[in-house]
């Protein structure tokens, strides 16, 4: 019972510090205030995770899964509510939620499976032009829309993983790379997808509920229409929290991890190591066109220069900070990442030399990032939780 106790303690306080931390990171302006936050959460989170309190608040969240998602959504939805006026700050927050979705298909691939995809961007993308393609000229329904772009991200997919699947290490990654590379340049010539001008997108429509139309809830109280956006995008963010960790700690995770660690002995001992690396690459890139195409509809226009190999290094910037392999890492460095250059605009011309740099020192100094992914646990014991 103490330890219980001490573990829902434990819970508690992590997630208010949390809905505390995104509440201020999104409200203050001035500069010295966003430097002292931003270094003062790195080291909080070096601290977390090294105390031993991370590990005791991942296993009280994982006996109590649902509960504990649910919690996470009420605390980001408080924060949304108490900045329900604020255009920026909420479109921020919807942005930092989407892009730990597209993060999070980037942990299947990169952290459970071993495949490194520089073209997370790319993937992101082809989510939105599918997205933007459809609900301009078709009369599907948006939730149909949404679907069918996740599908197309990750049918193009499959088809780039059939030369992954004949390389290693680096050479794999180059491939990636120059998908990523191919992909803005086809964008940029092919003037059927509006060229490097971009497209328009439509805003999202559910069953007559228009989510572009403010949020008046009385006559005096109104609420900006990205409030709409949060709530979709946390939602959808948690749905593909579950989905990771459930992956994680099923014996489909079980055959992602023998084939990082070593593909020779997984093919030795039977596993079919093609069979998972499809697997892996094709669900994370679903995710990743999902969240693209949400993105799109919020945003209301896309460009070529929305999709680079530099931003394909900004996820992967988020997945190696929050913790390679380390769902819930996603969160704290998707929020780091992509808030501190919005509010410090004297390093926003020079964002991905900053990226670079924390890359670089990441891996020199903390290679397993913020929050270090838990030793899987091949035999847990419902008792010790």
């Amino acid at each position: 019972m103490p330890e219980r106790f001490k573990s829902s303690a434990s819970v508690l306080l992590t997630l208010t510090a949390f809905a505390a931390f995104t509440y201020l990171f999104l409200e203050i302006e001035r500069q010295w205030e966003v430097v002292a936050l931003a270094i003062g959460a790195m080291v909080a989170l070096i601290a977390f995770g090294s105390s031993g309190i991370a590990a005791l608040v991942e296993r009280r969240a994982a006996a109590n899964q649902g509960a504990a998602v649910a919690l996470v959504v009420v605390a980001v939805l408080v924060v949304a509510a108490a900045l329900h006026d604020s255009h920026f700050a909420l479109l921020m927050l919807a942005t930092v939620a989407l892009y730990v979705t597209a993060c999070l298909g980037l942990t299947i691939q990169f952290g459970y499976a071993g495949i490194v995809n520089f073209a997370g961007a790319a993937f992101f993308g082809i989510g939105c032009y599918t997205t933007a393609v459809l609900a301009t000229h078709t009369p599907l329904p948006h939730v149909i829309v949404i679907g069918a772009s996740g599908l197309s991200a990750a049918l193009i997919g499959s088809v780039l993983i059939l030369p992954i699947l004949r390389t290693r290490g680096h050479y794999a990654a180059l491939i990636t790379i120059a998908f990523s590379i191919l992909f803005k340049t086809f964008l940029e010539v092919n003037d059927t997808l509006g060229g490097p001008q971009g497209l328009k997108v439509p805003g999202m429509a559910l069953s007559g509920w228009s989510f572009n139309d403010s949020i008046r809830v009385t006559d005096i109280l109104e609420a900006s229409f990205y409030l709409n956006y949060v709530v979709l995008s946390v939602a959808l963010a948690a749905f593909a929290f579950v989905l990771v960790k459930r992956l994680e700690r099923s014996w489909i995770g079980l055959n992602f991890d023998a084939v990082r660690l070593d593909e020779t002995a997984a093919a030795v001992f039977g596993i079919g190591v093609a069979r998972w690396k499809i697997l892996a690459f094709t669900l994370g890139n679903f995710l990743a066109g999902i969240a693209g195409a949400i993105y799109a509809m919020m945003t209301g226009f896309i460009a070529p220069n929305n999709f680079t190999f530099g931003d394909s290094l900004i996820l992967v910037s988020i997945v190696i900070l929050g913790g390679l392999g380390n769902a819930l890492g996603v969160i704290p460095a998707a929020m780091l990442l992509l808030v501190l250059p919005e509010k410090l605009q004297v390093i926003q011309e020079y964002r991905f030399l900053l990226y670079a740099i924390l890359v670089i020192l990441i891996l020199l100094y903390r290679p397993d990032g913020l929050l270090p992914r838990r030793i899987r646990d091949y035999f847990p014991q419902r008792s010790r939780e």
